[in-house]
């Protein structure tokens, strides 16, 4: 099972670590022996800072970028080398790869869309020993963590090791058929050579070229009092320094380019400055956050950023807590009527209905061509003096909008916005994109993507049709955002070449009319799925095909796990996705590996045991895979059997690595799916594993130690799998340590996910049960797509360069998905790489081409648009938090693996740092007092708040190091709607409802209580409240809850009454009752897995998970959230 065919960029090579988030691009800078390199480019913004200046390593450029990626820290595992202190694996190292280019798809482009060679750097060697000599000095050369770094340009040779050799055996179908089309080569660019600074490396400064050119366009045109955007000068080198200098003070003077003679500023419509409320005093009458502040948990944010004084002993941090202003107690937020919805669900101001829209659209439709005149005659939209805002974070406290926090709507013309992707689909970081990478950089906010790209829609426009469109230099779909420059001609709207529009494209079936192209589905809808010709097939599509790998040791019995599954997959075998080819068969393991013969004709299946471990193989491989539909009855029977066959093995132990090698030969033919179920550490054969937990240092303040796999094993077969279309998904049920940062390799790279249940037992948890037993009929009905690669397309300009997801990286911009299901998400960063200044809008393009289970090749195509920006003002006017935080997310949990845990909280803090401070020093021109900020950005220190005391990065609380684990890898894997419920709980008082308000769904009346904020002071003894965390919800019981609602609700006549491990409300025929089932049902029915229900009391074992979400109190080791509001002040006033 080598996997030198396949080597490419999840970290195979040596000195490549692991990037299964981050992509680590196929060719890597490095510089050369004998070749200078001239510093020409822009150094991108980096607001994470390491903790010491690191050596380049052999074979490594230096580049001051840690890649936001991989569980993976200083060993490199990339050469398939154990970690130090682990015993070599018995499997031979594999050899290099050979040294080529991989495969383009595309045909070649006149120019330079996306650079051939986008690198992400790999982490730095990272020492047990402590970051500082002295953590009071800082440090003048620590690597930042770049938000934008810019790949190298088309040309760069390869390293000796960089990773570019195409998989072996079959290759799955290509997303870009090749194409008879050809192009010259692109001419070699004039500043080929990049510095290598200690640093940072960035992006080229690229100049406007001479002539007027289009003036640059503010899509705001108003002057908010105290708001300006500054002058502009790409040419200013503007490094990042990890100690902040004073800021000086804002530019006073004219900017350097107004808005376009087209477009009158807006008379400003936000608060007059008067009504900036000042700072708050301490109960001593001085100014909070001017002073010196007492020190705190946040120690090591503080000597890095700041220089504080060293921290006093525990505890003494408690005696100055400032008391509260009088402006900072519990007022309504003013908010505007807004329709009811789950918040952080409701990502877009409307329905997404792109489908049910008429194929409409003027002869002049919103292309290319057009958008001058309609960005030029674009008024101000009223949500934009809103978005900017000055919030005094001080002295509003009560920012959260009663239902939901919207996704913000680009600024773009009506036409266009109408037919744009919907934000559930397509989030970026920054609604309005800036022209140049400095200006990004002094914005010192993340670009990105995030992405749900098999999303379930209720409506989807499917073509069928023998011609696809597509551009045929840079290979872009058509869609909605191109221009025509006649009926048959149009414009690509990412690399701008000139197309010929097929005659078949001129009929439009919706309408049957002919000579309208414009009016085509596919430029009308910015999502929409192709049924794929034969040339997007480099074999037949192959057919579902499900593999079981049943862990049926002593410790599997024992939890009762088995006859759930396979309950519930005879509950479910009629309805898993395929069809007539449809195939199945299972595996089961402990210290041999069961096979069963499945074959027709049998009166029952036949269990063939293999105890070779060392060299496993196939007994019979032609009756081990059986057609479902011909062999339904054996499997049944077998299903019927398999609980009661091991129920009394005293086996312990478990050859987990032996039963996956054995599926992945079973596989290996066809491709298809793994479903493999552990209850406990492998301890037999290959990919053995040994504890690493300390139990006595869960609640360690320090780094948290073993966030990496112990082996590469798991790793190793996950880029085997892929390269045969096979995913691995893993279910986790145990109550001990099972090493999830090891095992959990397995799914990160094919593309696979993973599904953990602690402290599962059929009879002493059955919360746990039902929610086993949800998710599996989830899992085993969801839609299905096999053998798919997605590739996502920008404007030529723009670039990415870092993944996050479980995918495998095949060629440079290429995810190979050997499984893709409906609630997977992704993320990308982008980089600014040449100047946009003669753009007015930027569109993104992803394209996922998949087998559906029906054996259909099908591409699902997403394209967004967003408008381009020259002023600081606008790019703030357009930040999402929500996405933000997403992103910053993913990056942090790269950075737990690849350097600490500590850097990477350090990090979250200076990205709310350095957004605050960018705002308040180049955008405000009035400087006043307080902790300010734009309301877009009002809620954004409260997510990274939020973000420090979720599970993945708390420190100082008990944690189990899998269930941190698994908390990284949702944040990773989950799309953004689900994993901010996870960051920030949305909270309910639920004893109170009623109609008034309410939703009408189905004839279903759901009510719509306020959400709250996170705080114990709106807790009540006399109110039940219902905490909304993602995967559990609670429902919080107060001591002298109205017993109305006790008795109609819960059914009990008395709080004593309430049994300490209710889970389920009864089904009571009470309009109480009925409202909060109604409402708790319509929130479990906003997300596709099933969270549990915990109803809880004062006494119950789970009241401190319930109070450790009310994430705006201070606990033992963290801030309160006024505490962390007046650190970001001081730093910030620095």
């Amino acid at each position: 099972m080598s996997t030198a065919g396949f080597n490419s960029q999840n970290g195979t090579g040596p000195g490549q670590a692991y990037s299964n988030g981050p992509s680590q691009n196929p060719v890597a800078i490095q510089q050369l022996p004998g070749v200078s390199y001239g510093m020409t480019h822009q150094p991108p913004y980096n607001p994470m800072q390491a903790k010491a200046p690191v050596a380049p390593g052999p074979g490594l450029y230096h580049s001051g970028y840690p890649p936001v990626s991989s569980y993976q820290p200083g060993p490199q595992l990339a050469s398939y080398s154990t970690p130090p202190g682990q015993p070599l694996l018995t499997r031979p190292q594999i050899a290099g790869p050979p040294l080529h280019t991989p495969p383009q798809s595309a045909s070649p482009s006149p120019g330079p869309r996306m650079p051939l060679a986008q690198a992400t750097p790999p982490p730095p060697a990272v020492s047990s020993s402590s970051y500082y000599s002295n953590l009071q000095q800082p440090q003048p050369n620590a690597q930042p963590w770049q938000y934008n770094p810019v790949p190298a340009p088309m040309g760069t040779p390869p390293p000796p090791n960089s990773m570019s050799s195409p998989p072996r055996g079959p290759v799955a179908n290509h997303l870009n058929p090749p194409s008879s089309s050809t192009a010259p080569p692109p001419p070699p660019s004039s500043s080929t050579a990049y510095s290598l600074p200690q640093q940072a490396y960035g992006s080229h400064s690229v100049t406007q070229p001479p002539g007027p050119g289009i003036p640059p366009t503010s899509l705001h045109g108003y002057n908010q009092p105290g708001v300006a955007p500054p002058p502009m000068n790409p040419a200013v080198s503007l490094s990042y320094s990890m100690v902040r200098p004073t800021y000086g003070p804002p530019p006073t003077g004219p900017p350097l380019s107004g808005p376009p003679p087209t477009m009158k500023p807006t008379p400003a419509t936000g608060p007059p400055l008067a009504n900036v409320i000042p700072p708050p005093l301490k109960a001593d009458g001085t100014i909070a956050g001017n002073g010196p502040q007492s020190s705190n948990s946040y120690n090591h944010v503080d000597n890095k950023m700041g220089g504080l004084p060293p921290p006093g002993p525990p505890g003494r941090h408690l005696s100055h807590y400032p008391s509260l202003p009088p402006g900072y107690q519990n007022t309504a937020a003013p908010h505007k009527p807004t329709a009811p919805v789950h918040p952080a669900m409701q990502a877009a101001p409307q329905p997404y209905s792109q489908a049910n829209q008429p194929y409409q659209q003027p002869h002049s439709g919103p292309g290319q061509a057009q958008l001058s005149p309609s960005l030029a005659a674009l008024s101000l939209q009223s949500s934009s003096p809103e978005a900017l805002r000055v919030v005094n974070l001080l002295q509003d406290r009560n920012l959260l909008p009663p239902t939901s926090v919207p996704a913000p709507t680009p600024c773009l013309p009506h036409d266009l916005q109408k037919v744009n992707c919907s934000p559930e689909v397509f989030r970026c970081t920054l609604t309005s994109i800036p022209q140049t990478q400095s200006l990004l950089n002094k914005a010192k906010m993340p670009l990105g993507l995030l992405l749900h790209p098999f999303k379930d829609l209720s409506q989807l426009p499917v073509v069928t049709s023998s011609t696809i469109v597509r551009c045929r230099s840079c290979r872009t779909y058509i869609n909605p955002f191109v221009s025509f420059l006649d009926q048959r001609k149009w414009t690509c709207n990412l690399c701008y070449r000139v197309n010929d529009v097929p005659e078949e494209f001129m009929y439009n079936p919706v309408s049957r009319s002919y000579g309208e192209p414009h009016k085509r589905p596919e430029v009308q809808n910015a999502t929409i799925e192709f049924i794929a010709s034969s040339e997007y097939m480099l074999r037949p599509p192959q057919p579902a095909v499900y593999l079981f790998i049943l862990d049926v040791s002593h410790n599997a019995v024992e939890t009762g796990y088995l006859n759930v599954f396979c309950q519930s997959l005879l509950d479910n075998i009629n309805a898993l996705p395929g069809d007539s080819r449809t195939k199945i068969g299972f595996i089961t393991f402990d210290s041999t590996i069961h096979f069963y013969n499945l074959q027709e004709g049998l009166s029952q299946p036949q269990m063939l045991i293999v105890s070779d471990i060392e060299d496993i193989f196939l007994p019979t491989p032609d009756s081990l895979l059986v057609n479902l539909n011909e062999c339904k009855e054996l499997v049944q029977d077998l299903l019927k059997s398999l609980p009661t066959l091991f129920e009394k093995t005293m086996e312990t132990q478990s050859a987990l690595g032996s039963a996956l090698q054995a599926a992945f030969k079973l596989l290996s033919p066809t491709g298809g799916r793994m479903s493999v179920f552990q209850t406990q550490l492998p301890n037999l054969g290959v990919g053995a594993l040994q504890s690493r937990e300390d139990p006595n240092q869960r609640a360690s303040a320090k780094d948290i130690q073993h966030l990496s796999p112990a082996t590469d094993f798991y790793k190793k077969l996950a880029l085997d799998c892929s390269g045969q279309h096979i995913a691995v998904d893993l279910f986790l049920l145990s109550s001990r340590y099972c090493d999830l940062a090891s095992l959990g390799c397995i799914s990160r790279y094919s593309a696979g996910s993973v599904h953990y249940y602690p402290s599962y037992h059929q009879q002493h948890n059955p919360a746990q049960v039902e929610r086993f037993q949800k998710d599996l009929k989830r899992y085993l009905t969801r839609k299905i797509g096999f053998e798919a690669v997605m590739r996502i397309r920008c404007t030529k300009g723009l670039s990415i360069h870092t993944f996050h997801g479980n995918f495998f990286v095949r060629s440079t911009d290429l995810l190979s998905l050997p499984n893709v299901n409906p609630d997977a998400g992704f993320a990308v960063q982008m980089s600014i790489e040449e100047n946009l200044n003669d753009m007015q809008v930027v569109s993104f393009q992803a394209a996922l081409l998949y087998t559906s289970s029906k054996g259909e090749r099908r591409i699902r195509v997403h394209t967004l648009c967003l408008p381009v920006v020259n002023s600081l003002s606008d790019i703030f006017a357009g930040a999402d938090m929500q996405a933000m935080t997403g992103l910053l997310a993913c990056m942090a949990v790269d950075r737990s693996v690849s350097a600490s845990l500590s850097d990477a909280r350090d990090a979250l803090t200076n990205a709310a740092i350095d957004s605050l401070s960018s705002y308040r020093h180049s955008v405000l021109t009035i400087q006043q007092p307080g902790l300010l900020s734009p309301a877009c950005l009002r809620l954004f220190p409260l997510y990274v708040l939020a973000l420090l005391k979720q599970k993945a990065f708390r420190t100082g609380t008990s944690t189990r190091l899998d269930e941190r684990v698994f908390a990284m890898c949702q944040l990773k894997y989950q799309p953004l709607a689900y994993a901010m419920l996870m960051i920030h709980p949305a909270l309910y008082r639920i004893d109170d409802l009623t109609d008034e308000g309410a939703l009408n769904i189905n004839d279903r009346t759901i009510p719509q209580p306020r959400v709250l904020q996170l705080s114990a002071e709106n807790l009540s003894t006399e109110a039940a409240f219902l905490m909304d965390a993602g995967t559990v919800m609670y429902l919080r019981v107060g001591k002298n809850c109205n017993p109305i609602f006790l008795n109609q609700v819960l059914g009990v006549p008395s709080y004593a009454a309430v049994p300490d491990n209710l889970y389920l409300l009864p089904e009571l025929d009470t309009a109480e009752s009925q409202r909060t089932r109604a409402f708790i049902g319509w929130l479990k029915d906003q997300r596709p897995f099933f969270p549990t229900l915990h109803v809880i009391r004062d006494e119950s074992q789970l009241k401190p998970s319930f109070m450790q979400n009310l994430i705006e109190d201070r606990t033992e080791s963290a801030l309160s959230y006024y505490e962390f509001l007046l650190h970001l002040q001081q730093q910030i006033s620095k």
